[in-house]
């Protein structure tokens, strides 16, 4: 078995629901940052909203930590509490 740190690792980007954060925000960040068109962004905004969290893409780990912290950035600079995290895939 490999080494989750091994080169050619992959993660999740998931998206975590909040009480705060408009739902059209997180369409915009999903089509902006993941590149969705605006059905599939609103089907995967819709499933963070109902199950608590949601992928929005697997990466290699330098590319995951770089969506995580462009959508942190952009959540703070809109005043959003909108939190993206990544996970071993």
């Amino acid at each position: 078995r490999l080494s989750q740190n091994c080169i050619g690792s992959t993660y999740r980007v998931r998206l975590q629901n909040d009480d705060y954060t408009p739902r059209e925000f997180v369409v915009e960040v999903l089509q902006t940052f993941f590149r969705m068109d605006r059905e599939q962004a609103t089907q995967v905004m819709l499933h963070v909203h109902t199950r608590g969290k949601g992928v929005c893409g697997i990466y290699s780990r330098d590319i995951a930590e770089t969506k995580v912290d462009q959508v942190s950035d952009y959540a703070r600079e809109h005043d959003q509490p909108l939190m993206c995290t990544m996970e071993p895939a």
